[in-house]
């Protein structure tokens, strides 16, 4: 005779896979998405989470944000507490460029987020990444979007290498998106918000050239948010204003796109920015990645939610991302 609870388990059980299969007919079925947000500080932190972040992401030294607030010793501590209280993923961000005498530094903090709990790791530096891999296989080490995986060979040697992860360059389209998830078997992970840099995937020595701070050290001054003027051979202006400026990404209408795409995880750029951006662009993406698990076929942002992206975008322009936008 059955227990009440073999009954339950039982019935439980058949509920479940006849859920599945009516999505399976359907052709319905919605992979997990994970919704990654940026953290500057502790308050940009707490916004993240409280607006439905599935994930956050922090640097604690040798991050790509040198000038963020970032958190160190005690409070990377209860920055990684403070999410996985509320079932929050915690991403460190450790992708600058390491100088040999560096390592030894990079590695204690590495080992520091570990001992505090941190679920992954984001690399930039090979010799760093592989030095963590061999180190810490419980933890998920991801290749930084400034190792500029752009194609599925690259993509393919970063899966090979040990990383579980890889952060696709910002420049690559949909169908190459769609192309590389589909035949590799590394997490897949896509910047959806945020700002751009004038060069590929942040490989710029702008910075570096004329103020002696290297991106790839965490520290770009942005000399490509100035005004210039474009000049003639003849020394005749041609044209004068923010030249170099992008305009930043805005792929809300395209979230059905990357999902059937097999993107694993949404990212919002944006360490530098302000607890209120945070907390909107955040909340905003999350109520239409929910939407997309309800009735993707009814998928439709309004213009209310992008009024209020425009509104907390700190330079007053949005570039709406298209499927192939460099082509």
């Amino acid at each position: 005779m059955k227990t009440w609870n073999a009954v339950v388990c039982q019935a439980m059980h058949s509920f479940i896979l006849s859920k599945i299969m009516i999505y399976l007919c359907k052709k319905e079925v919605i992979f997990l998405k994970e919704l990654l947000s940026p953290a500057g500080n502790m308050e940009c932190l707490k916004a993240a989470v409280l607006n439905g972040a599935d994930a956050v992401y922090f640097g604690s030294g040798f991050s790509a944000r040198a000038f963020a607030s970032n958190f160190d010793g005690d409070d990377l501590k209860c920055a990684i507490e403070y999410a996985k209280l509320r079932g929050v993923q915690t991403h460190l961000t450790l992708n600058t460029l390491i100088k040999n005498d560096e390592f030894e530094n990079a590695f204690s903090v590495a080992q520091m987020a570990y001992n505090y709990g941190i679920d992954a790791i984001i690399v930039q530096d090979l010799g760093l990444a592989n030095l963590l891999i061999n180190s810490f296989p419980n933890i998920a080490i991801h290749a930084s979007t400034q190792l500029t995986a752009h194609n599925l060979d690259g993509v393919l040697s970063l899966q090979d290498m040990g990383f579980r992860r890889v952060v696709l360059s910002r420049e690559i389209t949909l169908e190459e998106i769609e192309y590389i998830t589909k035949n590799s078997n590394v997490e897949i992970e896509t910047f959806i918000h945020g700002a751009l840099c004038i060069s590929y995937s942040g490989q710029c020595l702008f910075s570096s050239m004329v103020g002696g701070r290297s991106g790839n050290r965490g520290k770009c001054a942005q000399p490509c948010r100035l005004p210039f003027s474009l000049i003639d051979e003849r020394s005749s202006k041609l044209d004068s204003g923010y030249l170099l400026s992008t305009r930043d990404l805005c792929g809300l209408d395209f979230i059905p796109n990357l999902i059937n795409a097999g993107v694993t995880s949404l990212k919002i750029e944006g360490r530098m920015k302000s607890p209120e951006y945070v907390a909107t662009v955040t909340s905003i993406y999350r109520k239409y990645i929910d939407s997309i698990t309800q009735n993707i076929d009814s998928y439709a942002p309004n213009s209310v939610d992008m009024k209020k992206l425009q509104q907390v975008f700190n330079r007053g322009r949005i570039l709406h991302w298209s499927p192939s936008p460099y082509k």
